[in-house]
């Protein structure tokens, strides 16, 4: 699957501009990043084991979720030649297999002078935030270009 990525430079951010990024977190999407990190944890591979957890069934890795809000960054807002510095957030609920998955950052400070763009992400299923936090990054900007 391939994002089709943009550029937003600082000179044109405001605070409480906003971007997203929805994807269904589907069987396939799970066993890819499980390969692509590692994590074998088998409450997101193995439905036996997962059954018995307090999820009653198997679950996407949380850092999938984080992964969609650097999607966000990378290639919306601010987009291509986003350098990701800091990213923080937790864990609210469970993402499930098939569950739609929408990734929103917010522009909540922009230091111009150092070029770093401060957003607020939240990833939501439905209604329901399933991780909050913030993240920093290093935005393009036109003088360095």
């Amino acid at each position: 699957m391939t994002t089709a990525a943009q550029t937003i430079f600082i000179e044109d951010m405001a605070e409480g501009q906003t971007a997203t990024y929805t994807r269904i977190v589907d069987e396939q999407t799970i066993a890819a990043f499980a390969q692509a990190s590692g994590d074998t944890n088998p409450v997101h591979l193995d439905q036996e084991f997962a059954s018995a957890t307090m999820f009653k069934g198997r679950i996407a890795h949380g850092v999938l979720s984080t992964s969609f809000v650097s999607t966000v960054l990378g290639t919306q807002l601010p987009g291509q030649g986003t350098i990701l510095l800091k990213i923080d957030n937790v864990f609210r609920a469970p993402v499930h297999i098939d569950d739609e998955l929408t990734a929103e950052v917010v522009v909540s400070a922009i230091d111009r002078k150092k070029n770093r763009v401060t957003f607020t992400c939240r990833c939501r299923v439905g209604d329901k935030v399933v991780t909050e936090g913030s993240a920093l990054v290093i935005a393009p900007s036109r003088s360095s270009t």
